[in-house]
């Protein structure tokens, strides 16, 4: 199987060729545990997740994905929340396991936390120091960018841009404004650890290549991330790692995806409508929220709205319909459209419709024998998709969204007679179309209103 995948570093998508031949690393940047993750902590698990299962069907694959637990915003809540700061990352990193494994997200090979690699990152910055490429000022020791000419390679940005583009103050003890901080002071009211320049904690730049260099060696197969993290903190990982490995390639693809909005505007803290993974989860399926998410190409923004999430049920509906009346599976290969629209830069919206093309044929047979074909080809090839994990039965019971209970529903639909009894129809509307919107079908016939959860 010959993959493909768009290289950030090339700018172009190239052939997915290896360092060995049998054997692929990928290191990924995984979450600052300080709060709940919201949707948009959720996509780069999910792509990279799928990207993981397609690498394994050729080689073997070393995946890390990696836990910040130090953090300047990790400590900030631990001060709001007053708590420690090893009870804040304990907790959050749990809800973030918790969160993304009903998405269906599996575990990375090894999932290394910073704070465990101190040692690693003080040798580092040594190394960095004995080779030129940085310097000590004021308690801090910096990158010096000047002392690498490549920089800004990966991010294709110019000098003023990176100035720009880094949103951090011009400090005094910066010989460059585009330096960056390698080790930083710290005072009594934050964590700390005894280093050559007194007591600090490290840059969050510097833990991802340390991670990296632990766990795959210096030159990576694939590093990954989401688009918002290219420059800086990728652009700085590639200076010092390449620096301090004597000019060796950090990465050789740099795999990237693109945002997620929330009704056309940029999901942040300030605009205060981050979506948390843990409020869908209360609303729909783990599996409907992953579906939402692969909709899209991966490179592409996403729009999340309601609009996104009933298609995304709708689309897996279909799916699971179409086994509905299959008794047997067979042990059976995936579809090779799937199998090369993923291989073609992981295209899962191709892949999805290669999906409900194998539906067409299910539902167009009258062979049992060829439909039970059909659908194990059909579960076989949703799986390299994280989907069609359920049983139909499961399926329906669990996406049917019962968000009312029975008592609920019988006073809605009171409510909703009593409205037309008044000849308030617009309230008898809303009624009938806020049940509706929580799976509850209503029908009015002679002998009254009844009423099923819809399937």
């Amino acid at each position: 199987m010959n993959i493909k995948l768009y290289n950030t570093l090339a700018g172009k998508k190239q052939n997915f060729i290896p360092i060995n031949s049998n054997r692929v690393t990928m290191y990924i940047c995984g979450p600052t545990v300080y709060s709940y993750p919201h949707i948009g902590n959720a996509r780069g698990p999910v792509i990279f997740d799928i990207l993981a299962g397609l690498l394994k069907r050729e080689y073997e694959l070393i995946y890390v994905r990696n836990i910040t637990d130090l953090d300047d915003k990790i400590y900030e809540a631990a001060k709001s929340e007053q708590s420690d700061v090893s009870e804040i990352t304990q907790r959050y990193t749990k809800i973030y396991h918790q969160d993304i494994s009903a998405l269906g997200v599996k575990d990375p090979d090894i999932e290394p936390r910073a704070t465990d690699h101190i040692k690693e990152m003080i040798e580092m910055i040594e190394d960095l120091l004995a080779k030129g490429h940085a310097y000590e000022n004021e308690g801090h020791v910096l990158f010096s960018v000047d002392s690498y000419n490549d920089y800004g390679s990966l991010s294709n940005r110019q000098h003023e841009d990176q100035i720009a583009g880094s949103r951090v103050a011009i400090a005094t003890y910066k010989r460059n404004p585009r330096d960056f901080v390698l080790w930083k002071p710290s005072t009594s009211d934050l964590p700390g650890w005894e280093s050559p320049w007194g007591v600090g904690r490290p840059g969050w730049h510097l833990e991802c290549s340390t991670m990296a260099k632990k766990y795959l060696g210096e030159t990576l197969d694939i590093h990954g991330g989401g688009s918002d993290l290219i420059f800086p903190h990728h652009e700085n990982e590639c200076a010092q790692s390449i620096c301090s490995h004597k000019g060796k390639p950090f990465a050789n693809f740099w795999v990237h995806h693109g945002m997620i909005d929330f009704n056309d505007t940029k999901m942040s803290k300030s605009e205060g409508n981050l979506l948390l993974i843990r409020d869908l989860l209360d609303e729909i399926p783990g599996e409907v929220v992953r579906m939402a998410l692969i909709s899209t190409h991966y490179r592409k923004p996403i729009n999340w709205s309601n609009d996104l999430v009933k298609d995304s049920k709708k689309k897996l509906d279909r799916l699971y319909t179409a086994i509905r009346k299959v008794d047997t599976f067979q042990d059976t290969e995936p579809s090779n459209e799937v199998l090369s629209a993923l291989a073609d830069d992981l295209n899962t919206p191709k892949a999805l419709s290669a999906l409900f093309n194998i539906v067409k044929l299910i539902n167009n047979s009258e062979d049992p024998i060829e439909r039970e074909k059909y659908a194990s080809t059909l579960v076989a090839s949703a799986s390299l998709l994280g989907l069609m994990t359920l049983s139909t039965d499961e399926w329906f019971k669990t996406s049917s969204n019962k968000a009312l209970t029975r008592d609920e529903i019988e006073h809605l639909i009171s409510q909703r007679e009593h409205a037309r009894k008044s000849k308030n129809f617009s309230e008898s509307d809303r009624i009938r179309n806020d049940l509706l919107n929580k799976g509850v079908l209503i029908e009015d016939g002679p002998d009254g209103t009844e009423w099923r959860y819809e399937d």
